[in-house]
């Protein structure tokens, strides 16, 4: 049996850690960077300890809904979150991310790994959707 595909993505933020993991665990602060261009938030939640749930639902410029949920698998404050990944049309694909956080100067290095994809095509899709969402990270930031 083959592996499943994965993605690696890595990114320097000009940030803490600690003000970086806050905006992955903090509903508040999600619901204004965790979506794609031209989307708004329409639910977001996050319990964001070992076994804890979180899901982010957002909304397209065209009116279709993506809703996305998991389970936190560790939480290490400031450092490492990883957690399961399940659109809700296709429960049954369920993926894990890693997002890493290491000091970098006077910022945060994030290494995102997104591993245990039903295919090809999902990584990649995930790809295209996950870079646009960091570089909207990175813009909001100093706002957070």
């Amino acid at each position: 049996m083959s592996a499943k595909p994965s993605l690696t993505i890595k990114r320097r933020l000009n940030a803490s850690p600690g003000k970086v993991f806050s905006a992955w665990t903090d509903p508040e602060k999600l619901k204004q960077w965790f979506l794609p261009p031209n989307a708004e938030p329409v639910l977001t939640e996050s319990d964001a300890r070992v076994g804890g749930r979180y899901r982010i639902v957002v909304r397209s410029a065209g009116g279709e809904e993506h809703d996305v949920s998991g389970t936190f698998r560790e939480v290490v404050p400031d450092e490492k979150l990883v957690f399961t990944w399940a659109w809700r049309g296709t429960p049954e694909r369920q993926s894990l991310v890693t997002i890493a956080l290491k000091s970098n100067g006077d910022g945060t290095l994030l290494t995102l790994t997104h591993d245990r994809f039903f295919d090809e095509a999902a990584r990649d899709r995930h790809q295209a959707g996950w870079s646009p969402i960091l570089d909207r990270l990175a813009q909001m930031l100093p706002s957070l």
